[in-house]
């Protein structure tokens, strides 16, 4: 495990990434974390005294990363822009995506959307899945997963399936 201290960063003007709270993780510790390796990947580990498990590492170029810092992560933390933090990291081999038991059964009831859905690479899978897991009640979250289903019966990815959905009301 790699043992950093870091301080925490924002950024001011950076297209999408405007206003990002994250921790700068350098090409000499990412390359110790996994190395001759330039895209993103799972690390855990803590911030100070907050564990985490399964965050994204995302690639800034030169082989240098930023680890993004959620709200509630700086709010468990107490810290913000300018503060130093401990990260204590590894590579986080044992990150899988866990796929609602709701959308598990309903995906069995249609072949074609169960194939088309676990063929998809993990990304996109984790884009509807995490989609279906914000849903605040359980009447919006048994429509996602219909249009889910709908959506991978019709081949349609994440985007086309928003689309096709707000057209139809």
């Amino acid at each position: 495990m790699i043992c950093p201290n870091l301080e925490i960063e924002k950024f001011a003007d950076k297209g999408e990434k405007t206003s990002w709270t994250y921790l700068f993780i350098s090409q000499e510790i990412a390359h110790q974390l996994k190395p001759n390796y330039r895209k993103s990947f799972r690390v855990c580990g803590r911030i100070d005294d907050f564990s985490f498990g399964g965050m994204a590492l995302v690639p800034m170029g030169e082989g240098n990363y930023i680890l993004p810092l959620k709200k509630s992560i700086l709010k468990a933390i107490k810290k913000q822009k300018g503060e130093r933090v401990l990260l204590q990291i590894e590579e986080d081999v044992n990150y899988q995506l866990v796929i609602p038991d709701e959308l598990r059964i309903c995906l069995s009831d249609s072949a074609k959307a169960e194939s088309e859905f676990f063929n998809r690479r993990e990304s996109e899978q984790r884009y509807f899945v995490n989609w279906i897991n914000t849903a605040k009640t359980d009447a919006t979250k048994a429509k996602r997963i219909a249009q889910l289903i709908q959506a991978m019966e019709l081949k349609f990815d994440f985007g086309q399936m928003i689309r096709y959905n707000r057209q139809k009301k």
